[in-house]
């Protein structure tokens, strides 16, 4: 397997929600601990959190996971500061970096593990999940990008590395539109607690 690092944003200041959805109930967890139990459950190697609002609530209840964090001191810039500050934190040799936004609960090892799988049998620098023909998230990076993902433009974020290597991406289509369903109000919030009771 390639040597594949997850960086789980969990920076954000969870405006539309009116409350850190971080540390919201989700099953017998909290939504970061559901999203970390994920990924280390699946073939990522190594797992880095960013936070920045709420840092210290959510260390708390992820102090003891097997997970290294960094804090973005500039997550009110948006999502792509988080991004930029996980990928500070990698290694120099890795294969790829698994970007994962903290509110998507739903996202199981199953998808993660296919976007790796499908990265690791072909040539293509970034892997996305496919559903019914939306992306969706979490998006594999190959290492070989690292530094243009350091020189993105916050305006358009990670869509503007699909955007300029277009011949680069590798859809992987899912069954499961887990991959679409982010949690940014009470009602996202709601449906998703539905789909687990």
């Amino acid at each position: 397997m390639p040597d594949v690092w997850a960086i789980i944003l969990a920076a954000g200041e969870s405006k539309r929600m009116g409350s850190p959805k971080m540390l919201l109930p989700f099953g017998e967890k909290t939504i970061i601990e559901k999203v970390i139990e994920n990924v280390v459950s699946s073939g990522a190697c190594n797992t880095i959190v960013v936070l920045g609002s709420s840092a210290d609530e959510i260390l708390v209840r992820i102090a003891g996971l097997p997970v290294r964090y960094c804090y973005n001191d500039s997550y009110s810039d948006g999502m792509l500061s988080s991004v930029k500050c996980g990928f500070s934190m990698l290694p120099e040799k890795f294969d790829a970096a698994i970007v994962l936004p903290g509110d998507y609960p739903g996202i199981g090892a199953g998808v993660i593990n296919m976007l790796i799988e499908s990265f690791s049998a072909s040539e293509k620098k970034i892997v996305l999940p496919l559903f019914r023909g939306k992306r969706g998230h979490p998006i594999l990076i190959s290492n070989e990008l690292r530094e243009e993902v350091m020189q993105l433009s916050p305006e358009k974020g990670l869509r503007e590395l699909q955007d300029k290597f277009p011949d680069d991406v590798l859809e992987v289509d899912v069954n499961d539109q887990a991959v679409l369903k982010d949690i940014d109000t009470i009602d996202d919030y709601m449906n998703e607690i539905k789909q687990i009771t």
